[in-house]
């Protein structure tokens, strides 16, 4: 009985430890996913970039909806300055529907989205950056020991997006990279609609 109630407890910790995901400081990993125009994306492709807005969105959750536009602006701004956009919807299309990878490609194709859209089918990405909510930034900055995570959290802290003195979390983050310098605020609460799992 003992040794069965001990491989449980290793057991869910094993569990535990494999939802938390990233931490600040961690490097993350490089992954392959089918983009909405059917091509497979991979962060190592971006061999100019020197990091990257990595953001779980879906179609279906109104916190994402509120965020699109400045998810676009934020990759028009800084795909150049090397820190592109890479969108990740991580949700359960049994569950929701409206996040099916063709409904994905037609919000894409409607807004004009300048950057991928990716599915993450098996979620397995989602799981492995530890991302909680839609939509939620992981800020890459790439080093030569790899990818790492600057900053986790929301983009803002205005979702209405009405408050002229809102804090711009993650481009004070990025621009404080681009001069060299680590972010100040270097993670948030990510305010959105929880990942629907599998």
């Amino acid at each position: 009985m003992k040794k069965v109630l001990i491989l449980l407890f290793v057991a869910i910790a094993s569990f535990a430890n494999a939802q938390t995901g990233y931490k600040v400081g961690d490097i993350a990993i490089d992954f392959s996913l089918k983009n909405v125009d059917g091509k497979m994306v991979s962060l190592s492709s971006y061999t100019d970039a020197k990091g990257f807005f990595v953001i779980f969105t879906c179609n279906h959750c109104p916190y994402s909806k509120a965020y699109e536009n400045r998810i676009i602006d934020l990759d028009k701004k800084y795909a150049a300055l090397g820190y592109p956009v890479i969108a990740i919807s991580p949700s359960d299309s049994a569950a929701y529907p409206q996040d099916s990878f063709e409904n994905m490609r037609k919000l894409a194709n409607e807004e004009k989205y300048p950057f991928p859209y990716l599915l993450d089918e098996t979620q397995a990405i989602t799981k492995a950056y530890g991302a909680k909510a839609t939509p939620q930034v992981f800020l890459l900055n790439k080093t030569k020991s790899g990818l790492k995570v600057a900053y986790i959290g929301a983009i803002d802290n205005d979702i209405e997006n009405v408050n002229s003195q809102k804090i711009n979390y993650v481009e004070n983050a990025a621009d404080a990279l681009l001069t060299g310098k680590k972010p100040e605020i270097t993670q948030t609460k990510a305010i959105g609609c929880t990942i629907k799992w599998k």
